[in-house]
């Protein structure tokens, strides 16, 4: 496929009005929608800011190329559009960008859609092309300069395929360096990092090969004979890579937009020898000087990995126990029809925890840390009965414990095994390491966490069932206000996490009740303002309200984040007090919604269920007023 049956006259903007980043964003998704690119605008808007959110896709000299990948897109497509003033768009250089080429590429895309928007991205690394670019005045003379630029690449990708198939035989005393690019997205700058890695070593008379991990999968992948000749390895990913097979070669792990702009940088320092030795340990653990993810940042990542691999357990097995309860009401303890349900919803709780476990010690050292961490996360629903006088278990915290423990004991038996002879290489994953971080992590658990976190828990546990409706009503706001705070980030996750740790150790769905009810009333409220005040919304905004009725009701926070994007003080600001009111109301009139999931669609499930209304309802009045008093007319962008 052709650059060209991507970038077409009619999806150019040649002199955009946008004068900020979110405008520019909005003025080119309108293109989008008006062209029918995009069926849904707030699922591709919402695609385009979470890529914005990891790193900006301002690249540097002008250029931005912000780009979603979603089932919204209809066709693979690829938007141009000029600012002659420049717009501030965060960019990695200060500089105002004035050169956008928004990609919008479907779930579904197929080889040759992803071929030509990799050969796009890798063309933009040409300076000439970028000056040239900046003086056009048509859509033509844009395409007429990417077919050229085309043409120019395809030739020298030949020459260079021909080139490659004796590189082995004819330089091997030539410099050789191999490297991995790599984006969450794999659309763009996974092939620029390629493409710009790739010119540097030309320009310096070094050989070096380049694997993707793109959206079209692997391209490229280094072998083992490669890896074992090459000088050193530059890694440039904003996601996770194979590292083990680097294992004591010389390598600098760097963003990606590192791979872009500081290519030369790079590989001088492999052929300098600055480049530290790597040991597979850990992938995020590389003595490198180059810029790190933060501490809290690191935990958190950590932290998710482990419950995004529970929700399914907490949300599947949640409802179906839920549903046993209900039918409980109608039949009999002991009928087959609430028995069969219930076992099937307390089989999957039984895994909540060893999961929540596993997955947060496999985040942190990788596969050989899971078993630990799994077994750690089982040994914290047992019973510490025989080390002290009780029944309770360590439950939620012991699991924690448990999950970032076996992760740090994996690192540290890496680091002290690291030096073991290459023919022994063999015993460390299969011998060493499952043997010692279960002694020791089920040392830990059995010794230390359990006796401890079983007393705490069931002190958590008695006063949570024993709260009086003042306290429960305080906690309800608390936790329901946190659900708006970010609306699916750290502290909207933590109010969620708290509830389910209450929910597996009581089966008491209160808390469960006040987080639904928050969560529930930031796109209701955004709804609710759309409706009322729809003067004070743009177009695309009042129907992104329209939906926003039903992924409220649904407790899908996330339909208010392009609300609180734009108006992040007005937005934020009515949902924590419209939130924090339903959720203290749901514990005032004692609401329990015994399942981890589905908002009003499990009112069936829920008691008091006038109440559970009316705690929503309430709340995203409120909200919903405040936010359409709140918001200023001045902001009116009616099309």
């Amino acid at each position: 496929m052709k650059i060209k049956e991507l970038l077409k006259e009619n999806l150019m903007i040649m002199n955009l009005t946008a004068k900020t980043k979110d405008d520019v964003i909005n003025e080119m998704i309108d293109k989008y929608v008006s062209e029918g690119i995009v069926t849904d605008r707030d699922k591709y808007l919402k695609g385009i800011l979470d890529r914005e959110a990891e790193s900006t896709t301002g690249i540097g000299d002008e250029i931005a190329m912000p780009h979603a990948k979603t089932n919204a897109v209809t066709e693979a497509a690829v938007l141009f559009a000029k600012s002659s003033q420049g717009v501030d768009f965060d960019s990695l250089d200060g500089k105002p960008v004035k050169l956008f080429f928004m990609i919008a590429a479907p779930e579904g895309a197929n080889n040759a859609h992803l071929q030509a928007l990799a050969k796009l991205s890798s063309l933009l690394i040409d300076p000439d092309l970028v000056a040239k670019l900046k003086e056009t005045k048509t859509p033509q003379d844009v395409i007429e300069l990417f077919e050229k630029a085309e043409q120019k690449k395809d030739s020298d990708d030949a020459k260079s395929d021909l080139e490659d198939t004796s590189t082995n035989e004819k330089n091997d005393k030539k410099p050789f360096i191999v490297a991995v690019s790599a984006c969450p997205n794999g659309i763009a700058h996974t092939y620029m990092a390629e493409a710009a890695l790739k010119k540097a070593a030309k320009e310096k008379g070094i050989d070096i090969k380049v694997e993707t991990n793109g959206s079209e999968g692997i391209k490229h992948r280094l072998t083992k004979e490669e890896i074992e000749r090459a000088d050193g390895v530059i890694v440039t990913a904003d996601k996770k890579v194979e590292m083990a097979r680097f294992n004591g070669k010389p390598l600098l792990n760097r963003p990606v937009i590192d791979g872009i702009n500081k290519a030369d940088e790079l590989i001088d320092l492999v052929e300098a020898n600055q480049a530290s030795t790597f040991h597979s340990n850990s992938d995020e653990q590389i003595d490198d000087d180059g810029p790190k993810s933060g501490f809290w940042n690191e935990i958190y990542k950590d932290l998710m990995n482990g419950i995004s691999h529970m929700l399914p357990f907490v949300v599947g097995g949640g409802i179906i126990m839920a549903i046993s309860f209900f039918i409980e009401r109608y039949t009999s303890a002991t009928s087959m029809w609430f028995t069969f349900p219930n076992n099937i919803g307390n089989y999957a709780f039984s895994f909540l925890i060893p999961i929540l476990a596993g997955f947060i010690a496999q985040s942190i050292g990788d596969l050989p840390a899971l078993m630990p961490g799994v077994v750690g996360g089982y040994m914290a629903t047992q019973s510490a009965a025989s080390i002290m006088h009780t029944t309770s278990v360590s439950g939620f915290i012991g699991g924690l414990i448990a999950g970032f423990a076996a992760g740090l004991i994996i690192n540290a038996l890496k680091k002290a095994f690291r030096f073991l002879p290459k023919s022994l290489e063999g015993l460390k994953p299969m011998l060493i390491y499952p043997i010692i971080s279960l002694l020791l992590v089920g040392g830990l658990m059995f010794f230390i966490v359990n006796p401890i976190f079983a007393s705490v828990n069931a002190w958590v546990t008695g006063v949570l069932e024993g709260m009086g409706t003042g306290n429960a009503v305080l906690l309800g706001a608390v936790l329901a206000g946190m659900m708006s705070i970010d609306m699916g980030g750290p502290f909207n996750k933590a109010a969620y996490a708290f509830a389910i740790a209450a929910f597996t150790s009581t089966k008491n769905g209160d808390l469960m009740a006040a987080v639904m009810v928050g969560g529930m009333i930031p796109p209701l409220a955004t709804a609710i303002a759309t409706t009322f005040w729809p003067k004070k919304f743009t177009k695309q905004e009042r129907e992104a309200g329209i939906s926003n009725w039903v992924l409220g009701i649904s407790f899908i926070t996330e339909g208010a984040i392009p609300f609180a994007t734009a108006d992040p003080l007005r937005v934020i600001g009515s949902s924590i007090i419209g939130s924090a009111i339903g959720g203290g109301l749901s514990q005032l009139w004692k609401v329990s919604v015994p399942a981890p999931h589905g908002g009003l669609w499990v009112l069936a499930l829920a008691d008091h269920k006038l109440f559970y209304i009316l705690s929503v309802l309430i709340g995203a009045v409120i909200a919903g007023v405040i936010m359409g008093i709140w918001k200023p007319q001045k902001l009116v962008k009616n099309k």
